[in-house]
């Protein structure tokens, strides 16, 4: 990854030298390498680099040819694609930084040429030819970029500890953005955590030029619905994306990867192609499992899966270059490291229970000089949907037989019949209805139970009116279109910060196979019910992966419940929490944004023995520790924890 600055004077007093060479040193923990900039006249750009890939060797800092000048911070995985429709020899092409070759792409295809790239992107263009500035991100976003338009200057950096460099910057948390936090809000738009610092949103364009800022969509995923005669037939062609996805992202692991291994098929899938594409080379996976802790009593269910080990343990002993490592965090306190998320991550971390074991996962890659961790975080929205929206659409096309047939199947294989109809009704139910069902059931899931954003707060900002505007049902309602809901479950978070902030606190790049534009644009042209064929959800990635997952876990139904044990370390910190709750109490942007009572009333009636109750997990693992992130990172922003 790179680390990008860039400072463009309209006439103003600042030296736009020197203001990018501190935006670039304020960036140096998210890349190592000593700064180059270019210069010209009014307007400055540079980067520092950390090299991860074999052709970084190549790279030489801002690319300066006849179009203009390039920073970027990229992994281009249809390199051979570009060269060749570049007309470049491979030779030619393979003594190329990826941003060198994307600048000969620009310089054919103009601003253009973003849409024909594959990866995980950031840049910023000078194009000379226009005279303008264009900054853009890869569809899925999983390389930042921030920017800021002052008062005659305009300045851009990857992570906003570069824009706050600038003493004409503001320094202060964004209000709005915290509440949309708190409400688990679709984080769609292009405002930061920082009052005054926006982003370039996901699959955007931007047009910068001295008077506005212009931005639009490259990416628009409508893809021609498949139509093939045979389930073997999507299965093939799901395999091949798939392994096509995870090799793009073993480029520069040297042959060494850690993967991420719970006992559901998206982090299973990925760790077990993953071994199967480095076995010929004698490459190696180290692949971690989050577990309970020895003794811990998981609780039986026949809805989740408390201890993923035994499942995960089965997949590793299918692939003999799996290396199988259990991570377990016994009572470990989830506030611990709110600081270092504060410093790197520069956003409040969403769940922070589960952050626990995700930091101790990336300690133990770190220690063990693993350079590339494999997730597979996106596959429920890719290549393991459920298909359970086709319950819903059959209902909607008046096909009742059918209905009936795939209900009867459903429920044969373990799907409760309460589950069958929220997805077949809820879509259409009214909100009112919906909720006293809900109540019924309990399992309560509104604004209330899931949230401590401070009520004055919600009704002065609109938090109901912004929630439709981003599709957003705080009753949580299932949606009727299939590819609706998977595109909203792929843009719902920005990514972008906590890749880059995992590489520079923790020196692991962190890469999702489940982004990848090429599989995802694929699993949207399937029919739906082919995901949901006979009566089994995930059916297709059931199908395809067969011939590398063990038959236990392709059979099962329950959902893997990782940190089953999060509570723990939850009550250890009791004293803590409290003293953090007075704290966010007596800081007033704090308490202004949190509704601190309603805390303080959580510590108050601190459950005994029942953490396992829907309404506890929703009022304490969600809505509480949500909060203390809110809170924390707050306090952070104005120096209240010092």
């Amino acid at each position: 990854m790179t680390a990008l600055a860039g400072f463009w004077s309209f006439g103003g007093s600042a030296e736009p030298v020197r203001s990018c060479a501190r935006m670039l040193h304020a960036q140096a923990v998210f890349a190592p390498d000593a700064p180059a900039s270019w210069s010209g006249g009014r307007l400055a750009m540079g980067r520092r680099l950390w090299k991860l890939l074999p052709e970084d060797r190549f790279d030489r800092g801002p690319v300066v040819s006849r179009a203009g000048t390039l920073v970027a911070d990229l992994r281009l995985d249809n390199r051979s694609e570009l060269g060749e429709a570049l007309g470049l020899a491979p030779a030619q092409a393979g003594g190329l930084s990826d941003a060198a070759l994307l600048m000969k792409a620009l310089e054919r295809w103009g601003e253009e040429a973003v849409a024909r790239l594959h990866g995980d992107f950031a840049f910023a263009w000078w194009d000379a030819r226009k005279e303008r500035l264009v900054l853009a991100r890869d569809m899925m976003g999983q390389r930042p970029l921030h920017y800021h338009r002052g008062n005659g200057f305009f300045a851009f950096a990857s992570m906003p500890k570069g824009l706050h460099a600038l003493p004409d910057v503001p320094y202060a948390f964004d209000r709005r953005t915290i509440a949309d936090f708190l409400v688990l809000m679709p984080e769609s738009g292009n405002e930061s955590f920082f009052e005054g610092i926006e982003k370039v949103r996901p699959g955007d364009v931007a047009v910068v030029c001295p008077s506005r800022t212009e931005a639009r969509s490259y990416w628009d995923p409508r893809p021609a619905q498949l139509r093939l005669k045979h389930a073997g037939d999507y299965a093939e062609g799901l395999r091949e994306q798939v392994d096509r996805a995870v090799s793009a992202r073993l480029r520069g692991a040297d042959g060494r990867v850690g993967a991420h291994l719970s006992a559901g098929l998206d982090s299973s899938t990925v760790a077990a192609t993953a071994a199967r594409l480095l076995a010929d080379e004698g490459g190696r996976v180290t692949a971690f499992t989050a577990a309970p802790r020895d003794g811990y009593k998981v609780p039986p269910s026949d809805r989740v899966i408390g201890d993923e080990w035994p499942l995960a343990a089965e997949v590793a002993a299918l692939h003999p270059n799996i290396e199988h490592v259990r991570i377990s965090t016994p009572r470990a306190s989830p506030l611990a490291d709110t600081g270092r998320y504060f410093q790197y991550f520069e956003r409040p971390l969403l769940n922070l229970c589960n952050g626990v074991w995700t930091k101790a996962v990336l300690d133990e890659a770190g220690k063990r000089g693993l350079a590339v961790l494999l997730t597979g975080v996106l596959g429920n929205a890719t290549f393991s949907y459920d298909g359970m929206h086709e319950v819903h659409s059959l209902l909607r096309r008046g096909r009742l037989l059918r209905l009936a047939i795939e209900t009867a199947r459903l429920k044969r294989g373990g799907t409760r019949i309460g589950t069958i109809g929220a997805k077949a009704l809820g879509p259409i139910l009214p909100k009112g209805l919906w909720r006293a069902i809900a109540r019924l059931r309990g399992a309560e899931r509104g604004l209330r139970e899931t949230s401590l954003l401070h009520p004055a707060r919600a009704a002065a900002l609109g938090i109901e009116e912004r929630a439709a505007e981003r599709r957003l049902d705080l009753d949580y309602r299932p949606r009727g279109d299939a590819d609706e809901t998977r595109l909203w479950m792929l843009r719902r978070v920005d990514q972008g910060n906590y890749k880059k902030g995992t590489l520079g606190g923790w020196g692991v790049d962190v890469r999702d196979p489940a982004t990848d534009r090429r599989l995802i644009e694929f699993c949207l042209s399937v029919p739906p019910g082919v995901f949901l064929a006979g009566g089994r959800p995930r059916s297709l990635a059931r199908l395809a992966f067969a011939d590398r997952l063990p038959a236990a876990l392709l059979e099962e139904r329950r959902k893997g419940l990782q940190a089953v044990d999060w509570h723990e370390g939850l009550e250890a910190a009791r004293g803590e929490i409290g003293e953090e709750v007075d704290a966010i109490a007596e800081c007033a942007p704090a308490a202004e944004a949190v509704d601190a009572a309603a805390m303080k009333k959580l510590v108050e009636d601190w459950p005994e023995g029942r953490w396992h109750d829907r309404s506890v997990t929703s009022r304490y693992r969600l809505a509480l520790l949500r909060g203390l992130s809110a809170g924390r990172f707050i306090r952070q922003a104005v120096g209240a924890n010092r």
